[in-house]
Order: C-alpha cells, then sequence, then structure tokens
C-alpha cells in the first residue's frame, strides 16, 4: 500500500469515525495541541487532516486524535472512498425490510395477536445492530466527554425505542418501536446516499492514479526484453514503450523519435514531440516511434503521484468562509440538547402531552438539528471543484484561493512564454563599431550559454544553426529582467536591453521593435558593437483567452520587460488593450501593488523567474507548468499544460465553486434556523424529521457535484500550442 505522509513536513491523516462538524472541531484542536503543530485542517467530506508540522512525527499526531475519540492512520492514495458507502448498505438491507414489517404492524395490523411484542423484535435489530455505528461513536465520544451528530441520533432512537419497552411492559400506552425503527433506517439511507456522493466527488483522484500504466517492458542486457508489474520498476531501469503504449514512469528518452499526448495529465490534446535527451512522464501515451526510455522516478516520486497528492491536498483544504460554520458547529450539538430537554420539559409542564408525546417532540429537535450539511457544505464544494479542475490541468493550491479568485477584477498577463509561446528564434543580427555580425552573434552566444530563457536558447541555437563557432566564456552572470554578461576572451561582454545606445542604433531598434522582433544589445567593454533580434510567435488560443477572460468582466493588460513597440504589436494581435512595458522585475511587483492600491483584486499569470515576485504580491497568482519551478512555487494556480487558456477555466470554475460554496452554506443555516423551530412547537414529527435531516447532507453533496460537469467554453479539451514536459520537481514545488 502506497503512503502519502510526509512532505516538507506536511503530514496527511485519514481519519475515522468523524460524522459532522463538530468532529471536524474536535480532531482539529486535537491536533493544534500536539507540539510542533503550526496548523492543522480537518475535512469532513475527504475524512483527512492536513496538519503543518515542524517534526513531521506520525505517532503524537495518531495519539492526539485517538485522545479525543477518534481513529487516525497515514493517508493511502490507494484508500477505498466507497467502501463506507458498501457498509452501510449491508446494514441497509437489513433495516428496511424490518423497518416496514414494524409500520405494517403498526399502521396496517394493528389488531393481530401480539403485534407490539412482535414490533419489538423486530425492530430491536434495526436499532442495535443497524444502527450500531451511530451508537458506538456517540458512546466514544462520551468516553471523552463530547458530543456529536450521532450523540443526537443515538438520543434520538434509543428514547423512542425505550419509551416504547416501558409503554409495552406497562400495558395500555401506546408504543413508538416503528418511530425508533423509520429514524435508524432513515439516517442509514441519507448516510448511505451521502457516502455515495462523496465517492463520487472524489473520482479525480482515483482516476488520475487508474491512468498509470499496470505493466513495463523493460530492456535488459543483451537487449532482451522483460514484461514485469509497475510496482517492480526501479530507477535506472531502461522501459521500452511501443507505439500506443503509456510511458511507465518518468524518465529520459535515450533512443527514439515520436510524439506523446499529455493530455491524460494537461488537459491539452496537442502532442509533444520527443527524442534522445528530452523527459517524459509517466502515463503520457506514446506516438508514432518506438522509445526507450532512462527511467528516473518511480511510484510516489512520479509527476502523476505529485498532481494526485497536490489535488489530495486542495481538497482537504478550507476556505475561509468555512470559519463561521466552525465556530457554530463548536457548540451546536450541547446547545441541541439543551433544546431538546427544554423541549420535553416545556410540553410536559405547559400542555396536557404525554410522556410518550413530549418526547417524541424532543426527538424530532434532536434529529432535525444534526449538523451534517453544516460541516459538509463547504468540503464538498472544494472537492468536487478542485476535482474537476485537475480534470482540466488546472491545480489550486487550497480552499482560500476560490475565494480570492472570485474578487478578481484585473488580470496581468506576463508576455514571453506565457501569451507568446516562448519558443524564440533569432531573427537579425546587426553590426556596428567595425564587428562582424558572426563576431556579435558569438560574443552573445558565449554569454547565453547555460542559461534556461528562452531568448538566451534562441541566441546559442541561431550562432550553431549559422555554424559559428561559440567562444569560450566565463564568469556568466545573469541579471533578472536585464540580461546576461561573462567574460568571453579578454573583454566583458553584456547582452541585455538596448539602453543607451547611439542614435542609429536606436533608430535600428525601433525598426526592428516595429517589426515585431525583440532586440538586444551586444556591449563588449562597454562598447556597443551590435544588435541581436529574437522573434516569439503568438500563443493560438491567446486572443480567445483574452475575450473568455473580458467576458468575465475582467480587465486584461499585459506587463514585460520587453520594447513597449514590440509589447504593443504582441497585444494588438491578442486583443490587449492595456500595456505596461520596459519594466524590471520589481517593476511587476509595482503594477500589481498599484493596482491593489486602487482597489482593484489582481490576478498575474508568467511562467518566468522574474514573474515570481509578481505572482507571489497578486492576490491570485496563476503560473504555467511549462515555467520555471520558482514561478509555479510562487503561484496559488498552476496549470499543467502551457497553454493559457487555462487561465479562463481556473478563475470561472473558481467563481462556480465559491457560489456553491455559499448556496451549501445558506442551505445549512436555513435549514436549522426554520425547522429546529418548527420541531420545537410541534409542527415536525421525529420521523418526517429523520428524513429531513437525511436529505439536507444528500441535497449539500449533489449540489456540489454540479461543479463535475463544468466545460470550458466550447467544450472538449484545449486546442493549444505545442505543450512542454514539465518536471515532477516542478510540480512539487507548488506544494
Amino acid at each position: 500500500m502506497s503512503t502519502v505522509a510526509i512532505d516538507r513536513h506536511e503530514v496527511v491523516l485519514d481519519i475515522q469515525g468523524m460524522t459532522c462538524a463538530s468532529c471536524v472541531q474536535k480532531v482539529e484542536r486535537a491536533l493544534g495541541n500536539v507540539a510542533g503543530v503550526d496548523a492543522a485542517a480537518v475535512n469532513l467530506a475527504t475524512r483527512t487532516a492536513t496538519v503543518r508540522t515542524s517534526s513531521g512525527e506520525l505517532e503524537p499526531l495518531m495519539r492526539a486524535v485517538a485522545s479525543v475519540g477518534y481513529g487516525a492512520q497515514p493517508h493511502s492514495a490507494e484508500r477505498d472512498p466507497a467502501a463506507e458507502a458498501r457498509a452501510y448498505l449491508v446494514r441497509l438491507t437489513v433495516a428496511v425490510p424490518l423497518t416496514v414489517a414494524v409500520l405494517l404492524l403498526t399502521f396496517v395490523f394493528p389488531d393481530l395477536a401480539r403485534s407490539e411484542d412482535l414490533a419489538w423484535a423486530l425492530s430491536t435489530p434495526v436499532v442495535f445492530w443497524a444502527g450500531w455505528p451511530f451508537f458506538r461513536s456517540a458512546i466514544r465520544s462520551a468516553r471523552h466527554g463530547s458530543t456529536t451528530m450521532d450523540t443526537l441520533v443515538s438520543l434520538g432512537a434509543l428514547s423512542a425505542y425505550a419509551y416504547s419497552v416501558y409503554a409495552n411492559l406497562d400495558m395500555g400506552v401506546d408504543h413508538y418501536f416503528d418511530t425508533a425503527a423509520v429514524i435508524v433506517t432513515l439516517i442509514l439511507i441519507g448516510k448511505t446516499l451521502e457516502a455515495r456522493a462523496r465517492s463520487s466527488a472524489s473520482d479525480a483522484s482515483r482516476a488520475l492514479l487508474e491512468r498509470g500504466a499496470k505493466r513495463a517492458t523493460i530492456l535488459e542486457p543483451g537487449d532482451r526484453e522483460r514484461t514485469l508489474p509497475i510496482d517492480d520498476l526501479r530507477p535506472g531501469m531502461k522501459a521500452v514503450v511501443r507505439p500506443g503504449e503509456k510511458i511507465p514512469a518518468d524518465g529520459v528518452v535515450k533512443e527514439g523519435e515520436s510524439w506523446v499526448d499529455l493530455s491524460l495529465l494537461t488537459g491539452e490534446s496537442v502532442p509533444v514531440d520527443v527524442g534522445p535527451g528530452d523527459e517524459v512522464v509517466g502515463a503520457s501515451i506514446n506516438g508514432r516511434g518506438r522509445l526507450v526510455v532512462f527511467v528516473t522516478k518511480v511510484g510516489a516520486n512520479t509527476k502523476l503521484a505529485e498532481i494526485v497528492r497536490l489535488l489530495e491536498l486542495a481538497q482537504g483544504s478550507k476556505a475561509p468562509i468555512q470559519r463561521l460554520a466552525d465556530r457554530i458547529s463548536s457548540v451546536f450539538v450541547p446547545i441541541v440538547l439543551a433544546v431538546a430537554a427544554a423541549t420535553f420539559a416545556g410540553w410536559m409542564l405547559l400542555t396536557d402531552a404525554t410522556p410518550g408525546g413530549a418526547l417524541l417532540h424532543a426527538t424530532a429537535v434532536l434529529l432535525i438539528a444534526c449538523p451534517c450539511a453544516l460541516g459538509l457544505a463547504t468540503p464538498a464544494a472544494i472537492m468536487a471543484g478542485t476535482g474537476r479542475a485537475a480534470e482540466l490541468g488546472v491545480l489550486f493550491k487550497g480552499g482560500e484561493v476560490f475565494e480570492s479568485a472570485r474578487r478578481a477584477d484585473v488580470v496581468l498577463l506576463d508576455k514571453t512564454g506565457t501569451v507568446t509561446e516562448g519558443t524564440m528564434t533569432l531573427e537579425r543580427v546587426i553590426a556596428v563599431n567595425g564587428a562582424t555580425p558572426d563576431q556579435v552573434l558569438g560574443w552573445a552566444a558565449a554569454t547565453e550559454v547555460g542559461s534556461e530563457h528562452p531568448i538566451a536558447r534562441a541566441v546559442v541555437q541561431g550562432a550553431l544553426d549559422r555554424g559559428i563557432v561559440v567562444p569560450d566564456a566565463t564568469q556568466h552572470r545573469v541579471e533578472p529582467g536585464a540580461g546576461a554578461a561573462a567574460a568571453v576572451g579578454d573583454g566583458w561582454v553584456r547582452v541585455g536591453r538596448p539602453l543607451g545606445l547611439p542614435p542609429a542604433m536606436e533608430a535600428d531598434v525601433e525598426r526592428l521593435a516595429a517589426d515585431g522582433f525583440t532586440p538586444f544589445g551586444v556591449w563588449r567593454d562597454d562598447v556597443p558593437y551590435g544588435l541581436v533580434a529574437v522573434a516569439d510567435a503568438l500563443k493560438p488560443e491567446a486572443p480567445g483567452t483574452v475575450s473568455r477572460l473580458e467576458g468575465l468582466g475582467l480587465d486584461v493588460a499585459m506587463v514585460t520587460g520587453d520594447r513597449r513597440a514590440t509589447a504593443e504589436a504582441i497585444a494588438a494581435r491578442a486583443g490587449i488593450s492595456g500595456v505596461v512595458a520596459e519594466v524590471y522585475p520589481d517593476g511587476k511587483v509595482d503594477e500589481v501593488a498599484r493596482l491593489k492600491e486602487q482597489g482593484h483584486h489582481v490576478v498575474f499569470v508568467g511562467d518566468g523567474l522574474n514573474d515570481a515576485p509578481a505572482l507571489a504580491a497578486a492576490d491570485v497568482g496563476v503560473a504555467l507548468g511549462t515555467g520555471t519551478d520558482v514561478a509555479m512555487a510562487a503561484a496559488d494556480v498552476t496549470l499543467l499544460g502551457g497553454s493559457i487558456d487555462g487561465v479562463a477555466d481556473a478563475l470561472e470554475l473558481a467563481r462556480r465553486t465559491y457560489r456553491v460554496i455559499v448556496q451549501n452554506l445558506f442551505w445549512a443555516f436555513a435549514y436549522n434556523v426554520v425547522m429546529v423551530p418548527l420541531a420545537v412547537f410541534g409542527a415536525l414529527n421525529a420521523t418526517w424529521a429523520a428524513a429531513a435531516m437525511a436529505l439536507s447532507s444528500v441535497s449539500v453533496v449533489l449540489n456540489a457535484l454540479r461543479l463535475r460537469r463544468f466545460a470550458r467554453a466550447g467544450g472538449g479539451q484545449n486546442t493549444g500550442p505545442r505543450a512542454n514536459v514539465v518536471t515532477p520537481e516542478a510540480v512539487a514545488q507548488t506544494a
């Protein structure tokens, strides 16, 4: 069994025995009191606890959970979420026919000889066997001096049953065996439906895990091939992947050329060309050619496992709006018990009700006020929303992102690699002051060797394509957003923004920028010797994405360090009216701060190292999965592919998820506000109270499941540009 336990001291535990929001509060308090715990978030829908701790030790955490009457164990990604529903269903198959028989004896054949004794006999297994999970949980809580939803259910059913036993023995007083049996049966029906609905909401995690290969073919010495189970695959092995097969694990292509389909992981349908030296990820599908892949990551270390782990962390998180519900639920059950006691006393003292009648009114209060719906309102929506987002290639870091995203009114887009492809090509080289174009390009390439920046790669590749021998360089220095410098031969070469150039070169710069190129100056010992210009194609989906964002009521602008003329040319083709150009990384942060000071809520979208400060400063930072690890670590949302269409998906889905959260909380509160007084004043009997309580929990989860039907505008998968392979380490940075 594979487990997900500790990652940078972030522990995930499976919690057993939780039934309502008050359970969540007790477990959170217990975990929060453990030495070294910075924060603990417990999720009723996923039955998990996410704990940030300085030690990372599991035993103290599990002991703390046990001390308040619940069970805990390291989280397993292979846990079967449908097991709970099946367990309830087994008890339900016994409870339903027996309860029907009790109802027939009570209302259809009341004159049957010894009908009361038969009803007693038939209701006993319903109450004490079918309802045993509720009694067990209530007893466990009572031992630790606490109360939960199961306390209310158990008291309600047991009160009706105990009074009926007394009535049957006393001879002549009406019994309520039917009420006791119906209470347990209706609650079981509700629990079964709720568990099945929650299982459906967690389908995304299971579906992602199931996308991985089940077997792998490895290449042994002598070029012999052997097939083995995926669990036996180890780093360092060579896997053979034939056309149409799934790549079994993360690795590097050693032999062969092909294309791989990443749509199962990223939601993007455009294949990625790969060859020797290219990284590939497990679960992607090989296209036309045979590949030999050197395996680097297996099991829990693969990108697929990282995505599942991040998805589960997001599903286990809380939205700030849940805090009100948490505060109420922490004192809810004791208050309900007091109200139920007052109801019984009031009916006995102020009316001519019999003890049995007063007891039923009190029982109705106990049942109708169970805080199940309140505890499920937020986590069910977050679970469904993050699950659907993951299927579309969007990873949210936590529940708080949904609240931040729904307030957003401005989107700032980086240019290179975000609005444009980021796969630049060298277009022009201009030489001055006695230098030749080949010299200028050779100096520039020597300075940029080793850099991962798209412009640097374009310069180096351009030099190699022209057959230029790139000279050796030392003392490489990079200034994010400004350029690079290095010692080349006996001189110091700098490549960067074309600022402070002679008028003639300035004219060349303006002309190149107006043509849509990005020009850079080349200096040697502070003397300008030329210009290099690169071009970057606009992403095909960029205009459509901008239109979608504007359709959501968002203002869209582009922020870039590129020259204004170049930036405006690109922005015009993308349909972006606002442009902030020629800014350093701190200038991007300043623009975010300026907008926030004006009262705007800002989304920043980027992919580069120089975007990280702005991503962190924005209300919502969105990083492209094709970008740098630093950018993804700073962001709140990661798009697994390279398409910015995911930005609109993320923001639209975040808004819908938040709307469902608000709906769920409203109905959960309204349900108790309306129903409890009805039960107190006798307008709602215990049977209907049990049915209404069960229905409230199911309705909250079903409302959340509507998010599973979310489809991006136009339907289908992204049809964006060529996606780049994302490393597992990059995805891990988003945790």
